[in-house]
C-alpha cells in the first residue's frame, strides 16, 4: 500500500509539476499583454511611445511609465499601483494622468473582490452617476476617499472596503506620477556685487 501511494504521489507530482512548466510562459505572456493593453487604454489619444519604467519600491510597488507625443513631449504618465487592503486581498490597477495629473482613466488589472459587489470597481468609478466618476479628478485638488470617510467619491453599494481599497491604489499613483513628472525648479542665488566709485 505505502508503494502505490508513494507511486500515485510521485505521478501526481511530476504531472502537476508539468503543466506549471507548459503553462508558465503562456500565463506571463497574458499578463504582459494585459498590461499593454492597459497602458493604451488609461493614457491620452495623443500617446506615441514611453520612457524606461520607473519602479519604486515601499509598502506597495508602484511602477511609473512617462508618456510622450511624436514630439517628444511629455503628455502624462501611466502608473501600475496596487493595494492590499481589499476586502478579498490585491488589488492592481493601472491609472493614466494627462500631463497636469488630471486622471484620464484607469483599468482594472487584478483584483479577486466579492462577485457583483467589489468586482464592479472595473466600470464604478468611470460612470457618470452621482459622483462615482474619478475621471478628469485631480489627485493633488480632488479628496480621493469615500464619501463615509469626508471624501468626494461615492462608495461601491455593499462594498465600501473595496471602494477604500481601490481609491488607495488611486492616491498612491497621484503621489507616484507626482514625485516623476513634477518639473524641478532650481532657484539659482546670484551674488550682487556692489561697486562704488
Amino acid at each position: 500500500m505505502v508503494i502505490v501511494l508513494s507511486g500515485i504521489t510521485l505521478f501526481a507530482a511530476l504531472a502537476l509539476g508539468s503543466v506549471y512548466s507548459f503553462t508558465k510562459e503562456p500565463i506571463a505572456a497574458s499578463k504582459t499583454a494585459k498590461q499593454q493593453n492597459a497602458i493604451k487604454e488609461v493614457l491620452p489619444p495623443d500617446f506615441d511611445h514611453l520612457a524606461e519604467p520607473i519602479v519604486m519600491e515601499g509598502e506597495e510597488t508602484l511602477i511609473v511609465y512617462k508618456a510622450y507625443n511624436a514630439k517628444d513631449e511629455l503628455i502624462g504618465a501611466a502608473v501600475e499601483s496596487s493595494s492590499n487592503s481589499g476586502f478579498s486581498g490585491r488589488i492592481l490597477v493601472m491609472v493614466g494622468f494627462d500631463k497636469a495629473g488630471n486622471i484620464f482613466n484607469y483599468s482594472v488589472l487584478e483584483q479577486k473582490e466579492t462577485p457583483g459587489l467589489g468586482t464592479k470597481m472595473v466600470d464604478w468609478f468611470k460612470t457618470d452617476k452621482g459622483n462615482q466618476n474619478i475621471k478628469g479628478k485631480n489627485g493633488g485638488t480632488a479628496n480621493l476617499t469615500v464619501s463615509k470617510d469626508g471624501g468626494e467619491i461615492d462608495a461601491i453599494t455593499a462594498a465600501t472596503i473595496s471602494s477604500r481599497a481601490f481609491l488607495l491604489t488611486i492616491q498612491n499613483a497621484y503621489k507616484a506620477f507626482k514625485a516623476n513628472t513634477e518639473e524641478k525648479v532650481i532657484v539659482q542665488q546670484v551674488d550682487t556685487l556692489n561697486t562704488s566709485n
